[in-house]
């Protein structure tokens, strides 16, 4: 049986909206792209055609993904978590990393709506798996290629 994995109703609607797309119109252009191709005849030495036919098979690939995604997702709700001063899903925490002396803010999601770029860290990185379950004040300490890093907490806001 597949993990479930834990989404936020935003990110479950961006998923299916994604699908609907690639399966639509995404589908509905690689035909062209494969047909035009066709038009040129000689498909043995046509790299047109050799092109199209590989998108579509990272088309098809990136359905897939997104169909198991999906069936095996559960929409996680603020409420579905416990009402205390601990770390979980979807806690944004600000840290102090101890060694730079600077402030990071973090909201810890599933390993599927991870994004540095966005701060959204993933409860499976081995920071979030650190953070799980803190409260303000401790601190967690991760290993990274340039050392040991600690960081404290510094704040925690549960999602609304």
């Amino acid at each position: 049986m597949a993990e479930t994995i834990y989404l936020t109703r935003q990110r479950m609607r961006e998923l299916q909206e994604e699908l609907h797309q690639l399966k639509t119109h995404g589908r509905a252009a690689i035909a062209s792209k494969i047909a035009e191709a066709r038009s040129h005849g000689d498909l043995s030495e046509n790299a047109d055609y050799d092109a199209a036919l590989h998108e579509q098979e990272l088309l098809e690939l990136r359905i897939a993904k997104l169909e198991r995604m999906l069936a095996s997702a559960k929409v996680i709700e603020p409420t579905d978590l416990p009402d205390d001063e601990r770390v979980y899903i979807l806690s944004t925490v600000v840290l102090l990393n101890e060694r730079t002396n600077t402030e990071m803010r973090f909201t810890l999601v599933s390993a599927a709506e991870a994004d540095i770029e966005r701060n959204r860290l993933s409860v499976t990185s081995p920071l979030g798996k650190a953070l799980l379950g803190k409260t303000v004040g401790e601190s967690v300490e991760t290993t990274t290629p340039s050392g040991t890093v600690r960081y404290r907490i510094l704040a925690i806001e549960k999602p609304q």
